[in-house]
């Protein structure tokens, strides 16, 4: 027997209209915020990075291919890791769906790890994804953008992620579980895999000038998950425990 609340059609109409006009209240909201991330001042980006990718040696303007427009999902996969992290490969297995659609409409949708390419391009293959993925091994680019950390940082507590100061969950004490049971489906211990953290972050280039435009991190990037999009209008939300998400490979068939 259900212990949720029941009712007639009638009653469901009603209490479905009242939904759609908070629905329609929180859409028209959304539509505002982009809004707000188009006006955000563009910021020049004039240090020089370089990235492994399968075509070759690339600099950041050479990872718009073509495009006008650069959204880089920074995918959780260290130098260390043995396999990327799986928040991240949940969130990546939509990527090659609507890749396709946003390169035809002038933005280029890029990955970027601190793994060598040689590793991406074994997990790429595992995955079954097509998407691109770079390697910025050895180069400033996630640290610049707050996405990777140093040792130093995390003996000193100096960690600035997500616009805060040691404020993530990966930087409490004792280390949550959550983040133990992720470090060892990486291969790696609770600290190394705490080195880099999930965001995203968006460039244009104008007359050869790369600016930097937008950048989320943490729950910030939750909107990019599909697969949560779609529990939160299932039945039961999102009804979560703790972890019960895997790589795709690795449920139960």
């Amino acid at each position: 027997m259900t212990t949720h609340t029941t009712g007639t059609r009638e009653q469901w109409l009603d209490a479905r209209r009242a939904l759609l006009d908070a629905e329609k209240a929180h859409t028209r909201r959304g539509d505002e915020l982009a809004r707000q991330r188009q006006d955000l001042p563009w910021v020049r980006v004039d240090k020089t990075y370089r990235f492994d990718t399968e075509e070759g040696s690339a600099s950041l303007a050479e990872l718009f291919k073509g495009r006008s427009q650069l959204l880089v999902y920074h995918f959780m996969f260290g130098p260390d890791y043995k396999a990327g992290c799986p928040s991240c490969s949940a969130l990546a297995d939509g990527f090659d769906g609507f890749a396709v659609h946003l390169a035809h409409h002038d933005v280029m949708l890029m990955a970027v790890s601190r793994a060598p390419l040689a590793k991406l391009r074994e997990y790429k293959l595992r995955m079954g994804w097509r998407f691109p993925w770079a390697s910025s091994a050895g180069g400033d680019f996630n640290f610049d953008f707050n996405v990777a950390f140093t040792e130093e940082q995390q003996r000193q507590h100096e960690i600035e992620y997500n616009y805060a100061r040691n404020g993530h969950a990966m930087d409490a004490t004792p280390t949550p579980e959550p983040v133990a049971q992720f470090a060892a489906t990486c291969g790696t211990d609770a600290a190394t895999y705490a080195r880099d953290r999930p965001g995203m972050s968006a460039f244009v280039l104008e007359d050869g000038v790369v600016y930097h435009t937008y950048s989320t991190y943490a729950r910030g990037v939750d909107g990019l998950w599909g697969m949560y999009q779609w529990l939160d209008r299932a039945p039961k939300g999102r009804n979560e425990t703790g972890i019960w998400w895997r790589r795709h490979d690795e449920y139960e068939r």
